[in-house]
């Protein structure tokens, strides 16, 4: 073999070598061998999940006595905002009539009684003064009802988890309600409805807040106080006495429309909340009636609040 080609398969192998090592140790190349196409994956490589799209839920508006013939099912319901209790209007003009012939139905059938169960989802927040936005919505539901003749002791409210419950692409939920309808015996008195409602005459709900605040915060103690307070007017027909306390600071007549402004507030906050302010009396007693000494910062915090009841 001459020099000449010697040297020349020496520089064909060193062509080769450089190539294979260019091919192992770039990361971001292509290299053609044998005509096969050998690409490298990185660590780096963007990995694109696809969200399941979840279908959304219309629940209609179904009601049936089975012990009676009432019965209507239609694919209108009442609708929501995700995280809100207010019910979306329009109406469906046969869901309003729905309801008005179960009113007719219940002013015949005064034993009979309807259940709404109202559902809310586990990621949605909870602004209103009910335990759960659930109760909330049946509560909504069931002032419109009342507004359209239906007693109120005649509707049971209640509130379910349900992350079944899924919204449209604006947030809307469509029906998340479900509504039954059962037959009361004659002359049974609820217990436990009558020990609550004198838990709260015993133990009522107390608010302390500064003027000007522009909101109440419940804690959970205080949501369920609330949500007794609220069944108790809707089954037994007593009236929530909202009574606005202060301190002694400044003049006592000041003090008396310093009271009065706190127990607006709180009865605004009710009435938000579904509780019909034909059903309220807002009073105050301004410095009248501490529970607590006013020579202290503690004891005139205490003085300043505004107490809800039921007579």
């Amino acid at each position: 073999m001459s020099k000449k080609t010697t040297y020349l398969l020496g520089i064909l192998f060193t062509i080769i070598i450089g190539t294979l090592l260019y091919c192992y140790l770039c990361n971001d190349c292509h290299c053609s061998l044998g005509g096969e196409t050998t690409e490298t994956t990185t660590d780096e490589t963007i990995e694109i999940e696809q969200q399941k799209v979840m279908p959304t839920t219309k629940n209609a508006f179904t009601i049936y006595d089975a012990d009676g013939d009432f019965n209507i099912e239609m694919n209108d319901n009442f609708n929501f905002k995700t995280s809100s209790f207010s019910i979306l209007d329009p109406i469906a003009p046969n869901v309003a009539g729905g309801v008005l012939k179960l009113k007719d139905y219940l002013i015949t059938n005064p034993l009979k009684t309807v259940n709404i169960v109202g559902y809310y989802r586990s990621d949605e927040t909870n602004n209103s003064a009910f335990p759960n936005l659930g109760l909330a919505r049946a509560n909504a539901v069931k002032n419109y009802l009342v507004t359209q003749g239906v007693l109120s002791k005649q509707i049971n409210t209640q509130g379910i988890l349900n992350d079944g419950i899924n919204p449209d692409h604006s947030n809307t939920l469509f029906g998340p309600l479900k509504f039954g309808m059962v037959t009361l015996e004659e002359g049974i008195i609820d217990e436990a409805l009558e020990a609550a409602c004198e838990a709260i005459r015993k133990s009522p709900l107390v608010l302390y807040f500064e003027t000007g605040q522009a909101q109440i915060s419940l804690s959970a103690e205080q949501r369920q106080k609330f949500a007794d307070i609220s069944r108790c007017v809707d089954k037994l027909g007593v009236k929530v006495q909202v009574v606005g306390h202060t301190d002694n600071t400044g003049d006592a007549g000041t003090n008396v429309i310093l009271g009065q402004q706190r127990a607006d507030f709180a009865k605004s906050y009710l009435i938000r909340n579904g509780i019909l302010g034909s059903h309220i009396d807002a009073t105050s007693k301004g410095q009248t009636e501490p529970i607590a000494d006013n020579n202290t910062d503690e004891g005139r915090t205490k003085n300043r609040r505004t107490v809800i009841t039921i007579n």
